[in-house]
């Protein structure tokens, strides 16, 4: 037993070791709180007996390799942890899946700031991820054994598609997400990668591509040359909208606080756009577009009721987002004597997921991928979100991370 501890101080690699290593209870060595470690050291390395009488060092240092990398919350307004875990087991109907590639959205941003309800770190985070599923659970078809798959980060939506059940999760938190070499998921969420799209590509997919298809289509219920504006181009939802509609014969116009923003839009077929920290921006869309058929919105706050004005009888505003805040203002004369309809929109269902992807393959839309970055440079790739500088997704590189 000296032997062995004097090796893993050898080694270098201590905090390694008690990651992969279990106590009574299940969790790793690391997982413990520090004063509980020194407790916890002697029983556990007696444990690894159970592995084999004298573990090697070739052994030992083969279980190290294995442990699986992941991008930890531990803390609020904290840089994210690269941590080591043992590698991860699926329950029943669950896979684990090898992940590639994953993206960050917005949501995970604001989660590293406390700005999100039910906040518990430590937390694994990242809603998005494509990989190659690698362990499946009890009752799960062998099929799914190395499949390229895509998951749908909305876990337990229920049977109304009008809503998300009260229980309804989501991959990086309250869940443990895809910011990680592996990540368990149900088997029902699992989808084919799309055949026509790289890992990167299609790693940039799931939580934008589904809020958006469900915010344009589902709720806003677009047709064929309707008019749309998007505000707050650049964000991953907001570029999907874009393409969504205008794959399906849509105008659209587009808003920024950035020309080279609306430059890159009208690159993608946008009409044109509006700095709306212009204050004649309300003026100058009414002009142009003469008013919208259908707003997808994420801002909410004080400019809200423009959106109200800039609405045409008969038309639907969708919030999937409220960034700056509630409305001081909502014109309910407005609302009531245009008959417009106001949608809230969250994430998306099964079939929203589901015809999401069929839409991006008989359509051909590509993902728009800002930049790909590895996996240990991720905080710096959430700092720079504070600001919104990005047109599209920012990729992590999982398979080519160093540890």
């Amino acid at each position: 037993m000296a032997k062995l501890k004097t090796f893993f101080e050898w080694s270098g690699k201590i905090d390694k070791v008690q990651a992969a290593i279990p106590t009574n209870d299940g969790r790793s060595l690391l997982q413990l709180p520090a004063s509980a470690r020194f407790k916890n050291w002697l029983p556990t390395v007696v444990r690894m007996q159970r592995y084999n009488k004298a573990k090697t060092e070739t052994e030992i240092l083969t279980l190290i390799d294995d442990l699986m990398k992941c991008q930890t919350l531990v803390a609020v307004k904290k840089p994210l942890e690269l941590c080591d875990q043992k590698p991860l087991s699926p329950g029943k109907g669950e896979v684990v899946v090898a992940l590639k590639y994953a993206s960050l959205n917005r949501r995970d941003y604001w989660i590293t700031q406390g700005l999100y309800p039910g906040l518990e770190p430590p937390v694994v985070l990242g809603s998005d991820g494509a990989g190659v599923v690698q362990g499946l659970g009890e009752g799960v078809d062998s099929d799914w054994m190395g499949r390229e798959v895509i998951m749908n980060p909305g876990i337990g939506w229920g049977s109304d598609p009008r809503c998300q059940a009260y229980d309804f999760q989501i991959l990086g938190l309250p869940l443990n997400g895809t910011l990680a070499s592996q990540v368990v998921v149900p088997v029902e969420n699992l989808y084919s990668k799309p055949d026509t799209l790289s890992w990167q590509q299609s790693a940039a997919i799931p939580l934008a591509g589904v809020t958006a298809y469900r915010a344009l289509i589902t709720q806003a219920g677009l047709k064929k040359g309707e008019r749309v504006l998007v505000s707050g181009i650049g964000g991953g939802v907001a570029t999907f909208v874009l393409q969504f509609a205008v794959a399906l014969g849509a105008d659209v116009w587009v808003t920024s606080s950035s020309e080279q923003k609306i430059e890159k839009a009208i690159d993608l077929k946008a009409k044109s756009g509006f700095l709306y920290t212009d204050p004649q921006w309300t003026q100058k869309a009414k002009q142009d577009a003469e008013g919208f058929d259908v707003i997808v919105d994420s801002a909410g706050g004080k400019g809200y009721d423009n959106l109200v004005t800039l609405a045409n009888p008969g038309g639907r505003i969708v919030n999937y987002g409220a960034t700056t805040g509630p409305p001081e203002k909502l014109d309910l004369f407005k609302v009531f004597w245009k008959q417009l309809t106001i949608h809230g929109s969250t994430m998306g269902s099964p079939d929203d997921f589901k015809n999401m992807l069929e839409l991006i393959a008989n359509q051909n839309v590509k993902p728009l991928i800002d930049q790909i970055v590895p996996l240990e440079s991720t905080n710096e790739a959430l700092s720079a979100m504070a600001h919104s500088p990005q047109f599209g997704k920012y990729v992590i590189d999982i398979e080519n991370t160093n540890g």
